[in-house]
């Protein structure tokens, strides 16, 4: 396992348009780090960068602490997992899977040994003599991550290796490469535009947008504290209110909105009274019923039933919100009622 460390790394394609702006970020030995976006955002190009496919405009990477930026991709001692799996449909899965170490150069006993060592790992020791076609994506994919693994890789590198997938196998997908990412003792990036990839399976996440990051943070603190309106709306679903800080104490600050005065626990430094701000308050944090705090009155209407969940539309006195009750199967009275939203659920963001 090593740790990485990128120093300012940038890149354009085109002279004063910058896919990269200059990213510095640490990412700590064994992690499973997440660089996470929209299309474009620059996620992609900074993988492909620790490679070494493609070279950065300024900038240096470190393995450990040895600058590894000029050394070509084959001396980096890293292994990367596409969003093809690249698979020979000719060759078995144990032959698929050896194909690397071959061009490493090792043979007989010890090829052997950790060929059945990388399929044990993804638990597919019993499909080694079957070919690709027959086996499911699902299986597919672990056999490009035992290839990439069997090579024991200084850097596991993943490049949306699950966006081929059909919604069912990608959710049960998502723990196995963590787990087999764990058990192997790897440190692995891994790019992804899904947010519930990310918040399910990383350790620490990278939010990236216009070529420069966002937010660097575990994936609660991201959804719970986001840096900004990007960061709150793209990690989550989430409600905005406008409104100006009336008052910052030690146990908070208080903003008036549309839907009356609202108490935050925390909120970002620099904020001054009289700022005008946008509250972030998701769905499922909004409970009926009154409180000491942060009550408002909003018409409850107009429900999407999601089976273990309903998603109300609450339309106040000049303000909307979406309300996310679980156990929506029980029946809810709609009309004028009665809310509230504790003071550590909202987050207060620079407007």
């Amino acid at each position: 396992m090593i740790n990485v460390k990128l120093h300012g790394i940038s890149k354009s394609y085109i002279a004063g348009k910058p896919v990269l702006e200059p990213v510095d970020l640490e990412i700590a030995s064994g992690e499973l780090f997440f660089l996470l976006g929209p299309s474009g955002c620059g996620k992609s190009t900074l993988l492909r960068i620790i490679a070494g496919f493609v070279a950065p405009d300024s900038g240096q990477i470190f393995f450990d602490d040895t600058d590894i930026s000029m050394l070509p991709p084959e001396k980096r001692g890293t292994a990367m997992v596409f969003q093809s799996y690249a698979l020979w449909p000719h060759m078995s899965i144990q032959e698929n899977v050896a194909f690397g170490l071959e061009t490493q150069g090792v043979k007989g006993s010890e090829k052997k040994r950790r060929v059945a060592e990388a399929l044990e790992l993804v638990q597919l020791t019993e499909l080694a003599e079957r070919k690709p076609p027959s086996l499911s994506g699902g299986q597919q994919q672990r056999v490009a991550l035992a290839r990439a693994i069997v090579v024991n890789p200084r850097l596991l590198l993943l490049d949306e290796p699950l966006s081929n997938l059909d919604a069912k196998l990608r959710d049960s997908m998502r723990s196995e490469i963590r787990r087999i990412c764990k058990e192997a003792k790897l440190t692995a990036i891994y790019v992804t535009h899904d947010r519930k990839e990310a918040l399910s399976m990383a350790d620490r996440i990278a939010l990236l947008n216009n070529g420069k990051i966002q937010q660097v943070g575990t994936p609660r603190e991201i959804y719970r504290r986001p840096a900004n309106i990007f960061a709150a709306s793209f990690i989550g679903d989430c409600n905005f209110l406008r409104g100006e800080i009336v008052k910052i104490s030690e146990n908070g600050c208080t903003i008036r909105t549309a839907a009356g005065l609202m108490t935050a626990k925390e909120f970002q430094p620099g904020l001054a009274e009289q700022d005008n701000v946008s509250l972030m308050i998701r769905p499922e944090a909004i409970v009926a019923g009154e409180s000491s705090l942060n009550n408002f009155t909003a018409c409850a209407d107009d429900e999407s039933f999601l089976g273990e969940a309903g998603l109300w539309q609450l339309q106040g006195e000049g303000f909307h919100m979406t309300w996310l009750a679980l156990n929506s199967h029980s029946e809810k009275s709609t009309g004028a009622r009665c809310f509230h939203v504790d003071p550590e659920n909202i987050a207060v963001l620079k407007s």
